[in-house]
């Protein structure tokens, strides 16, 4: 009988397993691999957080240096990620992986140089929103440029984000790859527990729900969507609540001061950090994502998988998930008004909303699977392995029927 070949170890570095869209993608897609064989572990330069509990039941290493409390605590994330160089090489080099796979763009500045340093043999950069950041610190923007050529593979999760790394930060098309977010349907759009959150969240059944899910950050663009929400209420339904569902990153207190300026504060509830998104977007009418900036937004996908009509901005690749008039409108950022025209139409017609939310749930099934995501790391991570180049593994092309209303 023929041993099979034990797979590398790969070793995901990020700064912490806080809830957010990064973090949720790791904590989905790190238990797949590990079940299809792949040894996994999770570095976080800052902390665990709450998205690790769990995960070393299901095969999963944590690892972090940083405890919580003490001075550390109160220094800037960048800072406390820092930190945990020196422990992060001790461990590249304890567990020798075959595979580095950095997240977001503080690991990756942290950690590549270390990884080079160790030897790892793969080297891979997952860019998972657009460059815009890069403006306002143009030192990170030009030491990253500096790293992409000294990686395995630069992987965008959104066409946008793939162009904006080929043409504006040169790096090599062979080494980019797109590779999709996927989401688990199962999760999503079981109508069984809408009375059941509506009546928990103190909601009618006649209540018209819309839902935002995104931490309270600028670029999210809550205060663009409550501008919006204030033009379009001769639109909405009487009785409509606004649930805005994230970490408060620092505006919450703006947000709430606006949202009593516009007289809207009856309509709108912020229910901060919240570990069953399923169950709200189940409860909800329709879903909104009003970013001025975006990768691939798991929002997005997570709000058509339950079924919801959605009204997103037209950033990163929020249009590559929601088709124009088929599964929800895509309006420009930064406009509230064209986002409550949005919302108006939306709202005003049941029928046709209705239909975008089957039509985003069928779309969600069909084309970003959490199966199909997963499938698509392993055929990265083998090719990678055997020398192919991420350009020939993750094409951007790869699927054009994405570029077909479906």
């Amino acid at each position: 009988m023929t041993n099979l070949k034990p797979k590398p170890k790969i070793l995901f570095v990020t700064l912490s397993m806080a809830r957010g869209g990064t973090e949720g993608h790791l904590r989905e897609i790190a238990p797949r691999l590990a079940a299809r064989g792949w040894p996994v572990t999770i570095y976080c330069l800052i902390e665990s957080g709450p998205l690790a509990e769990g995960l070393s039941a299901l095969g999963v290493s944590v690892v972090t240096r940083s405890a919580r409390g003490g001075k550390a605590s109160r220094l800037p994330n960048v800072l406390r990620a820092a930190m945990s160089a020196p422990h992060l090489l001790a461990t590249l080099r304890c567990l020798r992986p075959g595979i580095v796979h950095f997240f977001l763009p503080a690991a990756y500045l942290i950690g590549a140089p270390l990884a080079l340093l160790a030897r790892v043999p793969v080297r891979i950069m997952s860019r998972r929103s657009q460059n815009d950041y890069q403006s306002a610190h143009p030192i990170a923007g030009r030491l990253e440029r500096k790293l992409h050529g000294r990686m395995s593979a630069i992987l965008g999760n959104s066409r946008r984000v793939v162009r904006e790394l080929i043409d504006e930060e040169n790096c090599r098309e062979a080494d980019v790859g797109l590779l999709y977010n996927g989401v688990t349907t199962e999760r999503f759009g079981d109508q069984h527990v809408r009375s059941e959150k509506r009546r928990e969240l103190g909601l009618d059944d006649g209540d018209y729900v819309i839902v935002t899910v995104a931490n309270l950050i600028p670029y999210k663009g809550h205060e663009d969507l409550l501008r919006g929400l204030a033009i379009a209420r001769a639109e909405l339904p009487p009785a409509w609540v606004l649930l805005c569902v994230g970490r408060d990153d620092g505006i919450g207190d703006k947000l709430q001061a606006l949202a009593t300026e516009l007289g809207l504060a009856a309509h709108v509830r912020f229910l901060g950090s919240h570990a069953g998104v399923p169950g709200l977007l189940s409860a909800a009418d329709m879903g909104v994502l009003a970013s001025h900036e975006e990768g691939f937004s798991n929002a997005v996908l997570e709000g058509m998988a339950a079924g919801l009509p959605m009204v997103v901005t037209d950033v990163g690749g929020n249009a590559e998930a929601v088709t124009d008039g088929v599964h929800g409108y895509v309006v420009p950022p930064r406009n509230p008004h064209e986002l409550a025209r949005a919302l108006g139409l939306i709202a005003s017609d049941t029928v046709r909303a209705q239909a975008m939310g089957a039509a985003g749930r069928r779309r969600i099934e069909e084309r970003f699977s959490m199966d199909a995501c997963v499938a698509a790391y392993e055929i990265v991570y083998n090719g990678l392995l055997a020398g192919a180049h991420a350009g020939t593994l993750a094409p951007v092309a790869e699927r054009p029927e994405l570029e077909t209303p479906g």
